[in-house]
């Protein structure tokens, strides 16, 4: 397996977004900052501050971004213990430009917004892991949105650390990962009563981050302390393909025919390319 380096020296990155030429934008939780990369390049679009996480392109071509308030992406904790303000925040890529969108849903904050995905219609859903700190872990939950700031719906308040999320071919199905548990959940997008459904689960001492989802509707789960790509069937099959560092937290896809898988290898700072061995699912909005 050949493996391309697209970027190195990077400050834990995450969230990699694929973009149409050929550039992958990233945030770099350490670094507080977005950057976008290229032939080993790699250049500030922002420094957001706060501890960007995930990432996603809406339907106005600007960029959202998960922001956990900041965090120690080492050791998974708050940097900044109960006071750091998870939200949800929108950058003018042409001008680096931010706003805050959400930092609380029916008068209860956000704590660690995480990862991002838009459907068809233009709507956000996110995840938030919660935080931890001190022996205690905040509330995690699962999140959907409208862009423009307006409205914001808790769908699920209850789980233990939800990470990352994506939406099925279809668009009726939204996936999550767990990241303690390592469990994938299924929830039905068009269904009020929002309950979650299981998945699989990752064998093995490991724990889930971010996903994608391919073009057949596998899911692909970046994975950690055993660091890989889980892949996990709709029907709960899995399979596993490592990588050499312990935090493969994101994959995402792009080219021409969908194949080129983008990781970021978190704990060494790197984004890598290599070819996927089935196409992945082209995203609703893309800049």
């Amino acid at each position: 397996m050949t493996i391309e380096l697209i970027a190195n020296g990077l400050g834990f990155p995450e969230g990699p977004v694929v973009m149409a030429d050929g550039s992958v934008i990233v945030v770099e939780i350490a670094a507080s900052r977005v950057s976008r990369c290229w032939n080993g390049k790699r250049e500030t679009i922002c420094e957001i501050g706060g501890g960007p996480n995930g990432a996603a392109i809406g339907p106005d071509g600007a960029l959202y971004i998960c922001n956990n308030g900041g965090m120690d992406a080492k050791s998974m904790s708050s940097a900044y213990g109960p006071g750091a303000e998870g939200r949800i925040e929108r950058i003018n890529l042409a001008t680096g430009k931010f706003e805050r969108l959400y930092d609380a849903c029916d008068g209860i904050s956000l704590e660690g917004p995480n990862d991002i995905v838009f459907d068809a219609d233009g709507r956000m859903w996110f995840t938030d892991l919660g935080k931890s700190y001190n022996r205690t872990h905040t509330a995690s939950g699962l999140f959907t949105a409208l862009p423009d700031g307006s409205s914001i719906t808790a769908i699920d308040r209850y789980p233990l650390t939800y990470n990352g999320i994506g939406l099925s071919p279809d668009g009726n199905n939204v996936y999550v990962a767990d990241t303690h548990k390592a469990r994938l959940y299924r929830y039905d997008r068009k269904v009020e009563a929002h309950r979650p459904n299981w998945v699989a689960n990752a064998p093995g001492d490991v724990s889930f981050d971010s996903l994608a989802v391919t073009a057949a509707g596998n899911i692909c789960v970046g994975t950690l302390k055993t660091g890989g790509i889980t892949t996990v069937t709709p029907e709960g099959t899995t399979s596993f393909r490592a990588f050499d560092d312990r935090y493969v937290t994101n994959i995402a896809f792009g080219g021409d025919d969908m194949m080129d898988a983008y990781l970021t290898l978190s704990t060494t700072g790197r984004l890598v390319k290599v070819r996927w061995d089935e196409p992945g699912l082209r995203l609703n909005f893309n800049g």
